[in-house]
Parts: C-alpha cells; structure tokens; sequence
C-alpha cells in the first residue's frame, strides 16, 4: 500500500494512507476524503508533516474533520491540518478519553444518530464504543460505505485495553452495526472489506471462542494471573505478542468478572462458576 498516495476508491471517496507502518498500525493509518465540492476528511492520522501535506495538496475544498477516536495514531495530524486550513473538526471525548490526545479541541461533541449532511452526501455517525470509548464510525448513506477506523481492521483483531476500552461494549457495537444497511468497510488500517455483516459475525465469533478458552483455562488450573493465562488462552499467536494480547485477556477476564464467572483476588483470577441466569 503506497504511502501519502491519494487513491480513489469509491465514486466519492479517496484514501490516503500515512507512512506509519507498525504492529499496531498495519500498512499505515487510513485518511479517507470524502467528496469534492465539500469534502469531509476523516481520521487525519498522526502528525506527520508528509502525510498532512499530501491531504492539503489532495483537495482545496476542506470543510470539516471527523475522527473516529482519539488515539495517537489517527488524532494528533488534526492540530496540523487545522492549523494549515482552519476547519473545525468533530467527534466524541468521553471521561476516560480526554486525555489521550491534549492537542484536541473539538467544534462540537458529535452524538450517536446523528447526521452530517450537505448537497451532495450525508453521513450518520454511529456511537461504537469498546476498543476506546469515545469510538465512532461513520456511514456514508449515500455508497452503504461505513468507516470503522479501529473499531474493524483489515487482517487483524483489534485490542481491547481496560480502562478506556470494554469487551462487552466492544461487543455490543459490533452487533449493533447489524442494523445498519451496510455495502463495505472502510477500516482505519487496511484495504476495503466486503461483506460486512459476514466479517461482524466471525469477530464476534473469535470473541465468544477466545472467552471461552478463558474459562476452560481457569477451569483446568482454578486460578491465574495474567503472565501464566496468557500463555495458555493465547497458543495459537506468536509469544512476541502476548505483552499485547494481555491487554485483551484483562478485558475478557473483567467482562467475566461483571457475568459472576470469575472473581479477582490482588493480581490472580479465580473461575467461580457459570453464569447467573
């Protein structure tokens, strides 16, 4: 994937992807312009000098910005764009949010439901908290296109870290994507996906199986911290990436705790039974 490349890849839509390649980030942060006349832009990335250039140098006709969430990685290029072409930007900032990028300063708080809407397309923006909790994606009605930023990732699961993220929450929002007549996905790392409500289904899915291996863990050894769990609930992945799956364990483990599966005692995990009905 060509990095700070302009590329068109619907009939409203260009992507530009910055050149910030890693373990968490993919090929690179995913920049979406949307339009031509009025053009929204979506996840300006990170600030990076190059990439905010070849998104001032890709259209003229700037109006607003709209982030998906504020982590480092798709927020703090904001700050530069603006300070470039003087647009307002909008999203969400919650409790456990506000600090996560301080160069932020939104127009206006953006609402679940709500629409942006000019002559010549219109977006609704749909509250999908879990990865962050003050994550949105964003539908552009007009192509069925719905950009996730990291709430769906092309060629990878996305990490849950407590406090700011929630399994069940992340959840929750996937499925609730279900009753959005959706096209395709635009991820924030990535190439376009198609079926979408096939690839919610199979996260989901990998979800419930991976909470289950929790279980069956903490049935087999009764108790564990996350140093021993981790080795055994994530066999199937590569051990250079366990300090980050224990991120996503954590995650399972306190939605677990909140079920009345699992208690926790200092830093060890005890299963205590099924689910109460």
């Amino acid at each position: 994937m060509d990095t700070d490349v302009p590329k068109q890849i619907t009939p409203l839509v260009r992507r530009i992807t910055a050149g910030n390649p890693g373990m968490f980030t993919g090929p690179g942060t995913n920049t979406y312009l949307i339009g031509d006349e009025e053009v929204t832009v979506i996840d300006p990335g990170p600030a990076l000098h190059e990439h905010i250039e070849a998104i001032i140098q890709a259209s003229a006709n700037i109006k607003q910005i709209l982030l998906t969430h504020t982590h480092p990685d798709h927020s703090p290029g904001t700050r530069l764009l603006q300070d470039n072409i003087g647009v307002p930007v909008f999203a969400l900032i919650t409790e456990s949010s506000k600090d996560q990028d301080i160069t932020f300063t939104p127009e206006r708080i953006l609402i679940d439901g709500e629409i942006i809407a000019n002559e010549y397309y219109s977006i609704e923006v749909i509250h999908t908290p879990g990865h962050a909790s003050n994550h949105l994606c964003y539908l552009l009605k007009d192509e069925k296109l719905l950009f996730t930023g990291d709430h769906i990732m092309d060629g990878s699961t996305v990490v849950i870290a407590s406090p700011d993220g929630s399994m069940q929450d992340y959840i929750d929002s996937l499925a609730k994507l279900k009753e959005y007549d959706l096209n395709k996905i635009a991820p924030g790392h990535g190439e376009l996906i198609e079926e979408p409500y096939a690839v919610v289904d199979w996260i989901i899915k990998h979800r419930f199986e991976r909470e289950s291996k929790v279980i069956d863990v903490l049935k087999q050894h009764n108790s564990g911290d996350l140093n021993t769990l981790v080795k055994d609930i994530y066999s199937d992945v590569d051990a250079m990436l366990h300090p980050v799956a224990k991120w996503s364990l954590e995650s399972h483990l306190i939605k677990l705790i909140d079920e009345g599966v699992v208690t926790r005692k200092n830093d060890k995990f005890f299963y205590i039974g099924d689910r109460s009905v």
